[in-house]
Order: C-alpha cells, then structure tokens, then sequence
C-alpha cells in the first residue's frame, strides 16, 4: 500500500493530461458485440484464472475480514485507482477491475473506451451522507448556490468532480457561461489549496478535506455548504474485453460477491475499519476515521438497476448538453448479467 504520498500525488496529477489527448473525441465507443457480453458467464471459476484489480481499499476490507486468502481464482494487485489512472490501464490492457464513481464510464464511452460497470453501491440517506461538499475561498462572497455566478470553480472534466459542478449549477439555474470553470486535477490536497490561496472561489471537497478545509482556513472565512444533490454513485467498472472473456467473466462474478461481503463487513465493524485502514494503512488519525466512517454512513447494494440507470441517464444527458456531446443510452454501461449478485451474495452471508 503506498506510503509516499507525494509520489502517488505526482502519478496522479499527470494523469489527466494523458487524458488529454483523448478527451476531444466526441464519438461514441464501438459497439459491443452484444452476443459475446450477453452470453451466459461460467457457473465455476477457474481456479488458475487471474485477474488484475486495481482497488487498494478493497484488497484491506478482504484482508481485514479475512477474506482475502479465501478468493478461488488468482488475483494481482494493482496500486491505483480512480477514474483516470483505471482508464489508462484499461487502455494499456493491464487491468481488468478497478473502483470508480458514476463518470468515468460515460467519458470512456465518448473516448472510445469499451467498459462496463458490472456493482452498484450507494449510501442509504444520501442527501445526509454526502460524498462532497463545496468548499468556499475566504472572502468569496458565497452562502448559496446561486451566489456562484461569475465566480471561479474548480473543475475536473470526465471525473466525479467535474459533473457535479455542471449539476450545482443546473440546480442553481446557471449555466457554464454564468461562472468561470478553472481545470484542477481533484487529487490530494490541490483543492484545499486553490481555494486557501484564492485561485478559485469555490471547489467540490471529498472525504477528510471536507473536515481540514474549514479547520486549516476557518478563521479568514472559509467554509463549506451542501449542495443538496444525490452524489454517492459507486461502482465496480471493467473493461469489456474481459468481461467477454469467459474465465474472466466468472472471476469477476466471484470477484464482486467478495467486494459486497468486504462492504458488509465494513458497515458492520467500524472501529477495526477505522484502525486497520484510516489509521494504519492511510496514516490518518483515529478522529478523522471517526468522521469518515459517520459521513459514509451505511451503504446501499440493490439488486435491481433500473433506478440507477435512469439516474445514470440524467447525468449522460447533463454532460452531453453541458460538453457538446452527443447522449447515449446510459444502460449500455451495465452489464445487468451481474445486477443482482451482489445482493444477493449479501443475503447468502446474512443466511448464514
């Protein structure tokens, strides 16, 4: 697990601007050829089937709760997440399952990038339990959504960031042309920063920073406000091709019935959470994974999809508007031949 933040910080700041290159494209990806994707996945996994995951926090859950030693099929593990690091490997054919929120599956698909997203987790209470909140620059100027006219926001296209802002300001009733988007990479402590120094007004905050952002700069006048919106998508996403893969493709069925169980396990023991990885893999304090593990809340693992598709839709048809895109049908995202095995994985350990 890494323990050098500021090379993980540097790895993941160049990441967008490989993206680069790709985020002009404004043609949809291929289509799937849908015979193979439907096909009926193996009952058994091979046991000499290996699968490369990129997902440091679920490999602790599996080892915490004892998991881990107990995958039938072989893992190897790789020291990155999110959605742009996870979209390079999957361009690079070096990974096969990674953790991503709702948008990297919709910029891959403009980008030309074949993947599903084959879970679905969300926080029950999600309106309280928000994933984000947006920070507000000492002196801005802001107590409501509608005070972001004309100021600067940061902004990260084809991240989860990214389309939240473009959905704070539709709730806002504001456009892009209304405000001024700032590109920052949301990795690290870059917008806890930006906003300190006054680069931008406002920036979407995410986990601890939403805590430290208002302690570190509280007494020049910043703070935070909620935006209201649902903002807890998230998701196991896969590249196609190894979905197509019959062994794969039964790997990664098993793969997700250990992922739900490790989120149940989480839910259902939070001190050893708190210490096992806030504290001794992440180097926090035991009172930031307190705050953490009571902002989370308890999560949301459904067996149907269809609610999540037809909100996944609305965000499609959003960025499409907002970036000049042409929308899509968001279903062709999810790979239902896996929708309810996480439930239902959950109700088997629950039976047992």
């Amino acid at each position: 697990m890494p323990r050098h933040p500021r090379v993980a910080l540097a790895a993941a700041l160049a990441v967008p601007l490989l993206l680069a290159g790709c985020a002009d494209s404004t043609s949809p990806t291929t289509t799937v050829d849908a015979e193979k994707v439907s096909a009926k996945i193996p009952a058994k996994v091979d046991p000499d089937t290996t699968i490369t995951v990129g997902s440091p926090e679920i490999q602790i859950a599996l080892k915490l709760s004892g998991q881990l030693e107990k995958l039938p099929f072989k893992v190897k593990w790789a020291n990155i997440s999110g959605g742009p690091q996870c979209s390079e490997a999957f361009r690079a054919h070096s990974l096969d399952v990674c953790s991503a929120a709702e948008i990297p599956s919709i910029h891959a698909h403009w980008t030309g990038l074949d993947t599903k997203l084959v879970a679905a987790k969300f926080r029950k209470d999600p309106i309280d339990h928000p994933t984000y909140e947006l920070g507000i620059a000492p002196g801005a100027d802001i107590d409501t959504l509608k005070d972001l006219r004309g100021k600067k926001i940061a902004y990260s296209p084809g991240q989860a960031q990214g389309a939240l802002v473009l959905r704070i300001l539709a709730k806002a009733g504001l456009g892009k042309e209304d405000v001024e988007l700032v590109e920052l990479p949301s990795t690290g402590d870059v917008y806890p920063t930006a906003l300190g120094s006054g680069q931008v007004d406002a920036a979407p905050l995410g986990g601890v920073n939403i805590k430290r952002y208002p302690a570190k700069y509280g007494k020049d006048g910043a703070k935070t406000i909620q935006h209201g919106l649902r903002d807890d998508p998230g998701h196991l996403w896969v590249p196609t091709e190894s979905v197509k893969d019959p062994r794969k493709a039964a790997a990664i069925r098993e793969f997700v019935k250990f992922w739900a169980r490790a989120a149940a396990w989480v839910d259902g023991h939070p001190t050893e959470w708190i210490e096992g990885y806030y504290v001794k893999d992440q180097g926090l304090t035991r009172e930031d994974g307190e705050y953490l593990v009571k902002g989370v809340g308890h999560p949301d693992i459904p067996a149907d999809w269809t609610s999540a598709i037809a909100r996944q839709q609305k965000t499609v048809d959003l960025l499409a508007k907002e970036t000049g895109r042409k929308s899509f049908d968001a279903e062709v995202l999810f790979d239902r031949r896996y929708e309810s095995v996480a439930a239902d994985a959950i109700k088997a350990g629950a039976a047992s």
